[in-house]
């Protein structure tokens, strides 16, 4: 049986499908499509044609069929109703999202270099601090990610520090836009599976996934 899409549909990436489209480089066709979605100002409608040209699959049956797979993984929901990125200034939208991916109330977002471009919760000295150690994690990540991946059989690019118990007191998760790696640090327990982290992963697309395209 053919498969239909509904097109009165508006097609928007779950907290896990953005999660796992931006915690790794690595292009696959899998990636590519959450990540041109995100690259949308507005939610689009589902289409034959939209998913034909964001899998890059030229049959329109493969491409349905790719298109349910993700959905199958629970990457990829419909909307009733279209949504718009969030518009307002990186800053604010940070400062607004970042608290409600933590039970802690401690996060912060940091650029590669090390410097933060927003905490929440941290201290300015403590924030700095772990600003600088996630760009040395990311570092020291990328370096022996090959030999962790063929070795070990590891797949994920979190780092974190344990307690006795193998909880994490504060965690480190490595976030990719484009050619920008960011880092976000939380202190306890994270709280990804929420639509901040959409939003989140929808905001740095937009203002980092885009302008390397330009």
């Amino acid at each position: 049986m053919p498969l239909v899409l509904d097109s009165s549909l508006y097609l928007m990436p779950t907290p896990a499908g953005a999660f796992n489209a931006a915690s790794d480089p690595a292009d696959n066709r899998l990636r590519r499509f959450i990540n041109a979605l995100l690259q949308q100002p507005v939610t689009p409608a589902a289409s034959e044609s939209g998913i034909v040209q964001w899998s890059g699959i030229d049959n329109t049956a493969d491409a349905l069929e790719f298109f349910w797979r993700i959905q199958e993984l629970g990457w990829v929901q419909a909307l009733e109703s279209p949504r718009a990125a969030p518009e307002g200034k990186i800053e604010s939208e940070l400062a607004r999202l970042l608290p409600c991916l933590t039970r802690g109330g401690k996060v912060l977002l940091a650029d590669a270099h090390g410097f933060y471009l927003c905490s929440a919760g941290f201290s300015h000295e403590v924030a700095e601090e772990l600003s600088a150690l996630s760009a040395d994690l990311a570092s020291l990540h990328q370096r022996r990610r090959s030999s962790l991946n063929a070795n070990l059989g590891l797949s994920g690019g979190a780092w974190g520090m344990l307690d006795a118990s193998g909880q994490s007191q504060l965690g480190f998760w490595p976030m990719y836009a484009g050619r920008e790696r960011f880092v976000l640090a939380v202190s306890g327990m994270p709280t990804f599976n929420r639509p901040e982290m959409v939003e989140l992963v929808w905001v740095l697309h937009q203002r980092y996934a885009q302008q390397a395209a330009q």
